[in-house]
């Protein structure tokens, strides 16, 4: 019981500080201020949902793809860092108006944007996936199928607690607005695509330093 535990603790405690849905709350306010709250609170749910088959994906299946196409993991940090690098920079620009832009072209709900860019890069972002990769690579190997099915089970519990504290973190975010209104909104929205500007920075940089070594 207490290895069942300690792997779920490991599952949550390892991607809780990379996820990071408390900070990320304030981010999915201000790409979704033009929603209407019922509108809100189902794209809260989408990307929770959307989050647990990415990390889950990620961490039973990711390693097993990268062998089967001679993908290494810092060339996926590369990889994501340029997709978070793209998308921090064209939301540093351009703030509220990227959820005005996509509200525009779809009419509607667009239910969609509950993947990109709710979902990828927001709240599960490169970082995320290669540590739900690297997780589900350390397979134990001398427990009997019995145990490892238990283990597989806990991570699986540890990736569905960070998905129910995204949809509560985005779900109940919302008396935020309230309180910043839409100049406050725009300015943390602009302040986050700043920080994750960088955090795609650095996570090229990791896979860079990373793969440099290897090519040589």
């Amino acid at each position: 019981m207490s290895e069942l535990t300690n792997t779920f603790l490991l599952v949550y405690a390892g991607l809780f500080p990379i996820v990071n849905p408390i900070g990320g709350a304030p981010l999915f306010l201000g790409l979704t201020a033009l929603r209407t709250p019922a509108e809100r609170h189902l794209l809260a749910r989408r990307v929770a949902v959307n989050s647990a088959l990415l990390l889950i994906g990620a961490m039973f299946v990711g390693s097993h793809l990268l062998v089967f196409f001679g993908i290494t993991l810092p060339v996926v940090r590369i990889a994501g860092g340029l997709v978070l690098v793209a998308f921090g920079w064209r939301l540093l620009h351009s703030g509220l108006d990227i959820d005005g832009e996509t509200a525009s072209r779809a009419g509607g709900p667009a239910e969609s944007d509950s993947f990109y860019p709710l979902t990828l890069p927001l709240t599960v972002g490169p970082g995320s996936i290669s540590v739900a990769i690297a997780l589900g690579s350390q397979r134990p190997s001398e427990h009997t199928p019995a145990e490892v099915a238990m283990l597989a089970a806990a991570a699986l519990a540890g990736i569905l607690a960070i998905s129910l504290t995204v949809f509560v973190c985005y779900r109940f975010a919302e008396p935020l607005i309230a309180r910043l209104g839409d100049s406050g909104i725009n300015i943390v929205v602009r302040l986050s695509a700043f920080i994750l500007l960088c955090l795609g920075i650095q996570i090229l940089w990791t896979g860079y330093s990373t793969l440099a070594p290897v090519a040589r």
